[in-house]
């Protein structure tokens, strides 16, 4: 599985470059605009083709996944914490609505003590990291950990096999895709070496 999640800043012709990146076969995207307003997000979203509106977590202003029938919600860390005893109640809340709800984490042993029932969960910085200088990889091992994890963090082509070797079932790209000359070709670079991996995997 291969997640990209959007810049946090604005990006010229971003729509279309999504748009693009869902032609070439994205499964997931993650929209995380932490300056946008909720207008903001629409006057994206907008933009993005609705026919994969079904594609798209959303991680601010939840009420926009009735508005555009998005994929689901994605909850930060902080966001989980600050929900305490709610958590289970929300996810439950979402899910019979037919949403998915997934969560961001950085430690092995805060999923591995969760025990929310997220579809996925993203777990960060596996690898030093493309989009955000100075923050170093952790090099997780979770062949340990029931939770279907998603590698974040200094995700390309080359860390790819080494991302599955720890145990992950899938990567989320950020830097790997737009902190690059083209995001199109370096998703296709990625998603030509993700099939490798998991050919010679299986």
């Amino acid at each position: 599985m291969i997640i990209v999640l959007t810049s946090e800043k604005a990006i010229e012709n971003e729509a279309r470059q999504i748009n693009d990146l869902f032609d070439a076969g994205l499964e997931i995207l993650h929209l995380r605009k932490p300056t946008f307003t909720i207008d903001g997000y629409r006057a994206l979203l907008n933009q993005i083709y609705s026919k994969y509106h079904n594609r798209i977590m959303i991680h601010q202003f939840p009420e926009l996944t009735m508005e555009y029938k998005l994929r689901g919600i994605h909850l930060q860390e902080q966001a989980r914490l600050d929900l305490e005893d709610a958590l289970d109640v929300t996810i439950q809340i979402y899910k019979n609505k037919g949403f998915s709800v997934t969560s961001s984490f950085h430690s092995k042993e805060d999923i591995a003590s969760c025990s929310a029932d997220f579809e996925y969960v993203l777990l960060s910085p596996v690898f030093g990291s493309i989009s955000k200088a100075g923050y170093q990889g952790k090099g997780f091992d979770v062949t340990d950990l029931n939770a279907v994890v998603i590698g974040m963090g200094g995700i390309n082509e080359n860390t790819l096999q080494a991302t599955y070797d720890l145990g992950f079932k899938g990567v989320g790209v950020l830097g790997g895709v737009w902190n690059t000359t083209s995001s199109l070709e370096s998703f296709l670079n990625i998603k030509n070496a993700n099939n490798k991996v998991i050919k010679n995997e299986n």
